[in-house]
């Protein structure tokens, strides 16, 4: 791609200089950018809210307020909108700079996955008409040649060029300190250049506070308050991003994301009822835009919503709501775009229904859906499906189904390495180790078990959670405690349930067996504690799960020893 897109970039800057005397690039250098056009779609209030932005584009202002409109929609990651509504700047005023950078950021998606070679490509075009044109500020040259240090064709990888990008808008920053969008940028720049192996977190901590001082609690600026969010988005960090949470829907309701964006932190914190509520509005708001859009089928953002409600229900012990939108998925047939995040979605959303009511049956013989398109694409999404398997096999003693799960589930982490996806690569090595440590345990070799599920538990507290889930599927640490449970050291369990509940609180089964863990160490205290603790958080009309009689039944039963 490096060498096809540099002579690709040298061309344009070439037809584009030689037009650029007015300017107004050639009609031909624009419409190589083949651009996303049509009319911009809002799923929300009619008068657009989006938030306040407000940013001095040179020109004639008569495409200001559009200009902010699209700016506004770029920071909530509408990114086909946002590209929409600077083509149509473009088509306005052809010779407005900062649209052409708009189209750049646009097809960036700093914390998503990497721009695709179409959409790199696209953004190396449009850098090269913004930096063309001779009519633009100092400041606007600033962000254009930022953008441009991400789409330098030369960069190793895109982890370099979103290094590259964050140097570039420090520099913006610090050579424009009152602009609020500079400093927004910037802090964006630190979470897409943030190295996932820091558990410290430094880049994201920095981005967070250099918002904060922006006084996000009286912003109605969408990029300040969506930032924050990002910034936290982690166990120890979260509690930081509430009010932020709690105000973002409300400053851009016009926004899809930015319904579903809250739900990271509620989901963090435990916080089952708004996150249901975020993610039933996202999720509607997501089959709006298909609609509209004439999308054929479905919006891939509404089945990254419906994980998230159907984690949330199951936590809340409300297993007839989660079946429904099982049911639903089932009917699904066609998603536009196929991403990532489609498939993980319909790997993990059957896999989380199965596994968090021990239906072990079913959760062994778990099928891929049907409208997953080619899941040998995608081998990360496709090893949830076989981890499910094994789980529901080892749990069923089919040890000779589960080394069969298992082979699958090595050659699959072994593709990642060979494709050098070295975090989806680890995200299954997790499985692997969490698998042998079962197949060991089942096979009565309990030290050695427990050895590669203190490892797998290890593995997955080093490695952040990916933003496509609100969760594992299994978490490891819970899965250490199952088993030290069933090794009858219950005093141990307690303490990986503990643990775990520290990173994942209020999780249904994590709270259940805590409580069991604690009543078999005979802590009567600490058992009523969790059980209280899962009653409250569990409480869905017409709950049934077996484990609620049990924990109220140990609490009446401790009430009446009181009385005595």
């Amino acid at each position: 791609m490096k060498t096809n897109s540099l002579l690709l970039y040298s061309c344009l800057l070439t037809m584009a200089a030689c037009a650029g005397k007015n300017n107004v690039p050639a009609t031909e250098t624009i419409n190589a950018l083949n651009l996303k056009k049509g009319k911009t779609i809002f799923c929300g209030p009619a008068d657009k809210q989006l938030g306040a932005v407000s940013f001095k584009i040179s020109g004639n202002g008569k495409v200001q307020e559009d200009f902010n409109m699209a700016l506004a929609m770029l920071h909530s990651f509408e990114y086909d909108e946002a590209e929409k509504a600077f083509a149509d700047v473009i088509r306005k005023e052809p010779g407005c700079a900062m649209a052409y950078w708009g189209v750049a950021m646009s097809n960036f998606h700093p914390l998503w996955s990497p721009p695709s070679k179409e959409e790199f490509d696209k953004g190396v075009k449009a850098v090269a008409i913004a930096k063309s044109i001779g009519k633009k500020s100092k400041k606007e040259t600033a962000y254009i040649d930022a953008i441009g240090a991400f789409y330098d064709v030369n960069a190793k990888d895109h982890r370099a060029r979103c290094i590259n990008f964050e140097k570039a808008m420090e520099k913006l920053h610090l050579d424009y300190p009152d602009d609020q969008d500079a400093a927004t940028f910037y802090a964006l720049a630190l979470n897409s250049a943030a190295d996932p192996a820091d558990k410290t977190h430094a880049k994201q901590r920095k981005a967070g506070e250099l918002l904060a001082k922006l006084g996000f609690d009286k912003s109605f600026h969408p990029g300040v308050i969506h930032y924050i969010i990002h910034s936290y988005d982690y166990p120890e960090l979260a509690e930081r991003a509430l009010p932020a949470a709690r105000k973002y829907a409300s400053v851009a309701p016009s926004s899809a994301h930015a319904q579903h964006m809250p739900s990271h932190i509620f989901v963090r914190l435990g916080l089952w009822d708004e996150s249901i509520y975020s993610n039933t509005i996202a999720a509607d708001a997501a089959r709006c835009y298909a609609e509209n859009a004439g999308i054929k089928g479905h919006w891939d953002e509404e089945l990254h919503s419906l994980d998230y409600l159907v984690y949330s229900y199951l936590q809340k012990a409300d297993n007839k709501r989660a079946k429904q939108l099982c049911d639903y998925l089932n009917t699904i047939r066609e998603v536009h775009p196929v991403t990532p995040k489609v498939l993980y979605s319909f790997a993990a959303i059957p896999a989380r229904y199965v596994l968090e009511n021990r239906m072990w049956k079913e959760a062994a013989v778990l099928e891929a859906h049907a409208a997953g398109n080619d899941w040998k694409k995608f081998p990360w999404e496709n090893a949830i499906i076989h981890f499910t398997r094994l789980l529901g096999a080892v749990n069923l003693n089919q040890l000779d189904a589960a080394r069969t799960e298992l082979k699958t589930l090595t050659a699959l982490h072994d593709e990642l390495i060979q494709k050098q996806e070295a975090y989806k690569a680890n995200q299954v090595q997790i499985q692997v180790k969490a698998s042998e440590a079962w197949i060991l345990f089942k096979e009565g070799k309990h030290e050695e078990a427990l050895k590669q599920m203190n490892l797998a538990a290890t593995m997955e507290e080093s490695t952040p959670k990916p933003p496509v889930t609100p969760g594992e599927v299994a978490p490891a640490r819970e899965l250490l405690g199952d088993m030290l449970l069933a090794m009858n050291r219950p005093a141990e369990a307690l303490e990986a349930y503990a643990s775990n509940l520290k990173d994942r609180p209020n999780r249904f089964n994590a709270l259940y067996n805590a409580g069991l863990a604690a009543e078999r160490s005979n802590n009567a205290g600490k058992a009523a504690d969790y059980y209280r603790r899962l009653l409250a958080s569990s409480n869905a009309p017409g709950a049934d799960r077996p484990e609620l009689t049990a924990a109220r039944l140990f609490l009446e039963k401790q009430k009446t020893l009181a009385v005595r």
